[in-house]
């Protein structure tokens, strides 16, 4: 079994630790890692279950293309005569693994939850709101794991045999960085927050998304939003929670005016407490929620701030 783990210059994709957990209780695990930074990447996969780690080497492999890290994948896994192969079912991981398929004519299934038996995937489908039980009767199952249907397990302790597979590339299926731009952010991601403060239409302004600022900042959170919010103005893109955006899983997720559109609850469904403050007792929101609060924010959310104040003092 064979594992595409993603990394950014060595640090590893959290939700390619989980590929891996995923793919250590089915048998042997290769990992394989490209890119710049692949050594210091290898380093630790060992811990979470791969006992071979295989580090595709090609300096066109550099920065990331699909159509590149496809190939090289190709590669490795036709070398080997792999014949079950996954990874994590993020942007880049759906991408190269699709690409992958196209390669070798085979089917692919995206946001797997489990294998149910040999050639059987159970996987979401509909934006999460139903699922499918497909079968595949290939030589070579091609899948992705969904983010967060898995927790990763493992860290320090066992170390993966490394080894280096040379790629052959045309310059014509690589991609040329002319500028990156890195946008910096202090503390906990909104992917990895224990808690998410997410605000909706019912916020009103990106001012009022202040209150909210203060409130994850006084419990260790981060604040999220739902896409009405971002096509709005009110935040960056990088803040919205949903299909379309931010997949989390959270131990608590409060949302503050969102009425809990399907896109928008597959994002954050895996939440394991969800707290709902809505004007609308009828929401999906509030309706799905753990707990919920059917009042005005406005006058929620700062008697929160306040009572976390008080209890602090």
């Amino acid at each position: 079994m064979f594992v595409l783990v993603e990394h950014d210059r060595g640090e590893v994709e959290p939700a390619s630790l989980e590929a891996l957990t995923f793919a250590r209780t089915r048998g042997d695990v290769t990992a394989v890692v490209v890119g710049e930074g692949a050594d210091q990447a290898a380093a630790g996969l060992g811990g979470y279950g791969a006992s071979h780690i295989t580090i595709a080497t090609n300096e066109l492999l550099a920065d990331y293309g699909p159509d590149a890290w496809a190939d090289a994948l190709a590669q490795v896994v036709g070398a080997a005569g792999a014949t079950e192969v996954l990874a994590a079912g993020t942007d880049r991981g759906n991408e190269v693994i699709a690409q992958l398929a196209a390669r070798l004519d085979l089917p692919m299934a995206a946001n797997v939850l489990e294998l149910a038996k040999p050639g059987e995937v159970l996987r979401l489908q509909w934006g999460g709101s139903l699922h499918e039980l497909a079968a595949f009767e290939e030589p070579m199952l091609l899948y992705t794991i969904s983010p967060h249907s898995i927790e990763a397990t493992g860290g320090a302790g066992a170390s993966g045999t490394v080894v280096e597979q040379p790629i052959e590339l045309d310059e014509s299926a690589t991609v040329t960085m002319i500028k990156d731009r890195v946008t910096t952010a202090e503390g906990i991601t909104l992917a990895t927050a224990p808690i998410v403060v997410s605000g909706g239409r019912g916020m009103g302004s990106a001012e009022a998304f202040d209150m909210l600022e203060e409130l994850a900042d006084l419990v260790g959170g981060k604040v999220g939003c739902s896409r009405v919010v971002t096509n709005n103005g009110w935040r960056n893109h990088r803040d919205q929670v949903g299909q379309t955006g931010t997949v989390v899983a959270p131990d608590v997720y409060l949302a503050c005016g969102i009425s809990g559109a399907i896109q928008h609850w597959v994002g954050m469904m895996n939440a394991k407490t969800v707290i709902a403050i809505n004007t609308d007792k009828d929401a999906p929101m509030v309706t799905k929620a753990d707990y919920a609060i059917v009042a005005d924010l406005h006058d929620v959310v700062p008697a929160l701030i306040e009572e976390v104040k008080r209890r602090r003092a």
